[in-house]
């Protein structure tokens, strides 16, 4: 059932909410390359990736992951206006990756960027990095809805599509969401994401 009332709840598990940033974190964690290659000695965005990891492997939902993604967005905002924009996006990966954590449980559109924001903006700074290279970003969202377990694509689901906008990253959302939407998952999982037999 596809839900539309933005005021409708979402079943959401502390362990789903988990796998997400997990995912999250995954997706991300490539571009860091980018971003410390250009801006060397900036822990922002790697703090921001760790903060994420951190929770999905178990710790609590901090304001520690709340601060290291607003440092995150900070390295992003400098970084753009140096004049390097891919260096920026990958910093936006981080950021998405520490706001997962945040995903709510509310059936709104724009929820959705907490769950592949960090993908996309992985793949835009791959992109940028290779000189706007749109099939190199075409190959970083293939491997990201690689990476996607089961109960992430399930969590999916329960959310309407993305929505309209965000620029290129939002057309890359939007692209790994209508992927991801149409995958089978392997198995069954409860609402806690454990496989069922």
């Amino acid at each position: 059932m596809t839900v539309t009332d933005s005021r409708a709840a979402v079943e959401l598990s502390e362990s789903e909410l988990r796998a997400v940033a997990g995912y999250a974190a995954a997706c991300a964690l490539p571009a860091l390359a980018i971003f410390e290659r250009e801006r060397p000695g900036d822990p922002r965005p790697r703090a921001a990736i760790d903060a994420a990891q951190a929770f999905a492997d178990g710790a609590r939902r901090t304001q520690v992951l709340r601060d290291s993604s607003w440092a995150a967005q900070r390295a992003a905002q400098e970084a753009r206006l140096a004049g390097q924009p891919a260096a920026s996006e990958a910093a936006r990966a981080a950021l998405a990756a520490a706001g997962a954590a945040f995903l709510h449980p509310l059936a709104q559109a724009t929820q959705v960027k907490h769950i592949l924001g960090a993908a996309a903006h992985a793949a835009r700074a791959f992109e940028l990095a290779t000189g706007d290279d749109q099939t190199v970003a075409a190959d970083r969202i293939a491997a990201a809805g690689g990476l996607a377990p089961a109960v992430v694509v399930d969590i999916l689901r329960r959310y309407p599509t993305a929505p309209p906008g965000g620029g290129r990253a939002g057309q890359l959302i939007r692209q790994l969401d209508a992927a991801l939407r149409q995958t089978q998952s392997a198995a069954p999982h409860d609402r806690g994401g454990r496989e069922l037999l």
